[in-house]
């Protein structure tokens, strides 16, 4: 299960997003009835399958420390993070929280990441272009090294 693409979506009166047929299917080989949205960086949010969101605490199990940091880390995660289920219309309800913490708006983009998806308000996805796609072979040099 690799999520790939970009999608432009929109938010809609009742703060809800339609989730792509084709990204609803790169989540699971069944189809899926429930996702997790999460605090994301950079002011997106996060969507996970119910799998790899388990497969994310499980991680996170293995670091635990006492460091105040982490902990710290933890609470804010967790706190702000809600299971949503997907309508029959493959749309989710993104809580009023969330909305305000992305700072969402009208429009907004959808990508595929690996293993989860993010919701970023469309100005906020042109800017990160904006400032990163120059730096893309950088990146991938940087990412790749031993």
């Amino acid at each position: 299960m690799v999520l790939t693409g970009t999608y432009k979506r929109s938010l809609d009166q009742k703060n809800r997003i339609a989730i792509p047929k084709k990204l609803r299917e790169q989540f699971s080989n069944e189809k899926i009835k429930n996702l997790y949205i999460i605090p994301g960086t950079e002011t997106s949010l996060s969507l996970y399958s119910p799998e790899t969101f388990n497969q994310l605490s499980d991680r996170l199990k293995e670091v635990t420390t006492n460091k105040s940091p982490f902990r710290n880390y933890l609470r804010l995660l967790y706190s702000r993070s809600e299971e949503v289920p997907l309508d029959q219309q493959g749309r989710i309800r993104i809580p009023d929280r969330l909305v305000n913490l992305a700072s969402l708006k009208d429009e907004l983009i959808l990508i595929g990441v690996q293993d989860h998806a993010e919701i970023w308000n469309k100005s906020s996805w042109d800017s990160f272009l904006d400032s990163h796609q120059d730096d893309f072979d950088k990146l991938a040099t940087e990412a790749f090294e031993e």
